[in-house]
């Protein structure tokens, strides 16, 4: 069963010095000598490198206390998450399920053996406690696939104690560069090896800068591209978020398709946007459930304990409990199948021979001015009709189908923010905040209609329904708010937005 760590550490350069004295560094009393580890590993990827230029890496490594298969995933710069798996002759299934997305039908093979002499330091304080372990590694790199050689090099990393201070390193760091230790140019030692055994490191070449209107929506679209690969080991790993980033990545792509249909061939989008609204339904049941659950028990909790007849707290959590595993699962067997691999398939080749269309290569400001004009339009149209119904199912309705179209102003602005500033960005935030106040609606029609399920149940079960009757009445009172604010709301939107 594999597991996760997260690491957050420094690398730095290295002489025949070697590691500097750190006693009297921040909190660090004593600097104790853990002795020479040998390590051996290998990373593995696809032939072209794809773990490699998203930042990913894959090894089996021997040695050391913490033997077995690891895959790391970049968090922030010098943060990483650890995954571990025990040891095997090949990767274990759990491992390989988080890097599907990016290696598909493609085989793993080992690309680099990297052999480490480390000599390790335990920084620890006062009473003894474990601030970091600081070591000085000596490497020789192996170039396993593909025409490359070896290369050897010193190195120190300083890797802070699970639960300390990130600002401890920031000490080290001082410490460390006033005795003219310099930090490493390559973010790991597998960065590091691809570099030095067979050329450019993998994901080190830069998009060309956006130029025309065809430049930034394929900008945009490669940002959301990337979201989704990106999102997806988090979606198994069901991470607090992942599914809604996913979802939402899903969505700004569709959005930019159907807005931008001057720029890009909808006859080559459409099937592409069908399959990422089939992708973004699945991912919505996960999400969906998600606030709901936290919506209902907030509500809850802000009831004083004589407004809470009946084991009502139960059968919330043991209902939201059973909707997640049910969802969640089902979702991490979308994510394995066929169709899902496709659109990814699909999303690469577009992305590799994209359809422009004419209008592609005029000045950007006037082709995306003008689309997001339109959809700023069909908004306008559709909160006019909602404001002209009266309270029920068909304002409801109305109201929810604003939200959407909101929505896809909102990331139509979003893409044009680089080239149009200041207008993209105002309309952008506006429909945020107008998207944001609909979704209340939407929340308090979604919890209205589980409440009604849930006190139906109670009721069948012989318990009382009095509590789910007054959470009700609340969520009622909550979207009439919203329909209240709703005209004031959109004059001042109208009133902002420039576009």
């Amino acid at each position: 069963m594999a597991d996760t760590k997260r690491e957050i550490e420094r690398k730095y350069e290295s002489d025949d010095s070697g590691l500097p004295d750190l006693t009297g560094v921040g909190k660090i009393a004593e600097v104790l000598d853990r002795g020479l580890v040998e390590l051996d590993a290998t990373y593995y990827d696809t032939a072209d490198q794809r773990l490699a230029a998203a930042g990913l890496t894959l090894r089996r490594r021997t040695g050391g206390s913490d033997a077995g298969w690891h895959l790391k995933f970049p968090v922030a710069p010098g943060v990483r998450d650890e995954i571990r798996a025990p040891l095997s002759d090949t990767v274990p299934d759990e491992i390989a399920a988080l890097v599907r997305s990016r290696v598909r039908g493609t085989e793993l093979v080992p690309v680099v053996r990297l052999r480490s002499a480390r000599d390790v330091r335990h920084l620890v304080d006062a009473d003894g406690a474990l601030l970091a372990e600081a070591s000085v590694d000596t490497v020789t790199a192996d170039r396993l696939a593909g025409k490359g050689g070896s290369a050897q090099w010193t190195e120190i990393e300083v890797e802070l104690a699970d639960g300390g201070d990130p600002a401890f390193l920031d000490q080290v760091d001082k410490r460390l560069r006033k005795a003219g230790v310099r930090p490493s140019k390559s973010p790991s030692k597998l960065a590091r090896a691809l570099e030095q055994t067979g050329g450019r490191r993998p994901g080190s070449g830069r998009q060309a800068k956006p130029v025309t209107a065809g430049d930034h929506v394929l900008a945009y679209v490669r940002e959301q591209r990337e979201a989704i690969l990106g999102h997806d080991p988090g979606v198994r790993r069901d991470v607090p978020d992942a599914v809604h980033q996913m979802r939402v990545a899903t969505r700004r792509m569709r959005s930019t398709f159907r807005t931008y249909r001057t720029v890009l061939d909808p006859a080559v989008t459409e099937p592409v946007s069908v399959e990422l609204k089939w992708l973004a339904g699945e991912l919505g049941a996960d999400r969906d459930q998600e606030v709901l659950s936290e919506r209902l028990l907030t509500a809850l909790d802000d009831l004083s304990p004589a407004a809470v007849s009946g084991p009502v707290r139960r059968r919330l959590t043991t209902w939201a409990s059973a909707k997640h595993s049910s969802v969640h699962g089902h979702l991490v067997a979308i994510l394995d199948s066929a169709r899902y691999l496709a659109l990814l398939d699909s999303l690469d080749a577009l992305l590799a021979d994209p359809p422009l269309r004419k209008k592609a290569a005029r000045k950007l400001e006037k082709v995306l001015a003008k689309a997001a004009r339109k959809d700023f339009a069909k908004v306008s149209r559709l909160v006019t009709e909602a404001l002209d119904l009266p309270p029920g199912e068909e304002c409801d309705v109305a109201v929810h189908q604003a939200r959407k179209k909101a929505k896809r102003t909102r990331y139509a602005g979003e893409a044009a923010v680089p080239a149009l500033g200041g207008p993209a960005r105002s309309l952008a935030k506006s429909m945020k905040s107008l998207t944001s106040r609909l979704g209340e609606h939407q929340d308090s029609v979604m919890a209205r209609r589980t409440l009604r399920e849930l006190a139906a149940v109670a009721h069948a079960a012989g318990e009382s329904t009095f509590t789910y009757g007054l959470l009700y009445g609340r969520e009622e009172a909550r979207a009439a708010d919203v329909e209240t604010d709703l005209p004031g709301l959109w004059n001042e939107i109208r009133a902002k937005v420039s576009v």
